[in-house]
């Protein structure tokens, strides 16, 4: 079942074609509901709710009249305001990471770089612990363990019958920044080099230090594709927030960049390869 997060995106898509195929240009038809024009821009693009309400005004102002038509956009609108799984998490789960996971949990297509750390798809839950715990040092145990247990629920998403084709390069700092115990650096390199020589949706690069300067220095990000709703977002995270973006401009300058560091990386099967050798050097 698709998430809130994407039934938002969806629901303004249809939304937004429909008042195209009117002839319509958003800022009048936001002055003529006596919204915002930003109010209208929200609810096309997915970024907030829509209630039923304004729903009904929308569709009467674009005529649709359909019985049929009105209780889709209706029935779509109540099940975009539904909260996801990730909700039960509560505090455990920071305000602007919850778009994340509900972009994340219906994308079909995820390529993400990380210079730093194992992206949360593949981490272990005893390397998510110890990453987790550096990276909120005044929480308690129990806050702790409900961060790590809502990592590994995300990875559901590589288990479901049609997973997402997921290709990842990581910066060699990752494999050589010892992150807890050896033996958790050797069963997540392990981890990784299993994932991706098992799973025919899962490509995973090294990015060597040998490369030198590459085309995201300093920077990690991921770019989240979908089979049923146009466009991509490009996702980008610092410490205690993060920025999305949707601008075809801007996806296009992620996916060039996404490239460049493919070709700056050693091969996949030459990684995993890599990811073994290290992995042994943890012991």
């Amino acid at each position: 079942m698709d998430s809130p997060t994407v039934l938002r995106r969806r629901l303004g898509t249809e939304l937004g074609k429909l008042r195209s195929s009117r002839g319509m240009n958003a800022k009048d038809v936001a002055a003529a509901l006596g919204w915002s024009a930003s109010k209208l821009s929200r609810i096309e693009s997915g970024s907030v709710p829509l209630q039923d309400r304004d729903a009904s005004k929308l569709l009467a102002h674009y005529g649709v009249e359909d019985p049929n038509e009105v209780k889709h956009f209706i029935s779509l609108t109540r099940q975009s305001r539904q909260q996801g799984w990730w909700h039960a998490y509560g505090d455990a789960l920071p305000d602007w990471f919850k778009a994340y996971i509900g972009l994340e949990t219906d994308a079909t297509k995820i390529v993400t770089f990380q210079c730093e750390l194992v992206p949360g798809l593949l981490q272990t839950e005893s390397y998510a612990r110890q990453v987790i715990r550096a990276m909120n040092p005044t929480e308690s145990a129990e806050d702790i363990e409900r961060r790590v247990a809502l990592r590994m629920e995300r990875q559901q998403v590589l288990d479901r019958q049609e997973p997402p084709q997921l290709w990842a390069i990581i910066g060699e700092a990752v494999i050589r920044r010892q992150v807890g115990e050896p033996s958790v650096m050797r069963a997540q390199l392990q981890h990784m080099a299993d994932m991706a020589d098992t799973r025919p949706n899962i490509t995973i690069q090294v990015l060597p230090f040998s490369a030198g300067a590459h085309a995201a220095m300093g920077s990690s990000f991921s770019v989240l594709s979908f089979s049923d709703i146009p466009g991509s977002v490009a996702y980008s995270e610092v410490t205690t927030s993060s920025i999305y973006t949707e601008r075809e401009t801007e996806i296009e300058r992620h996916e060039e960049t996404f490239l460049r560091l493919m070709a700056s990386s050693v091969q996949p099967e030459k990684s995993v390869s890599w990811l073994r050798e290290v992995a042994e050097e943890y012991k």
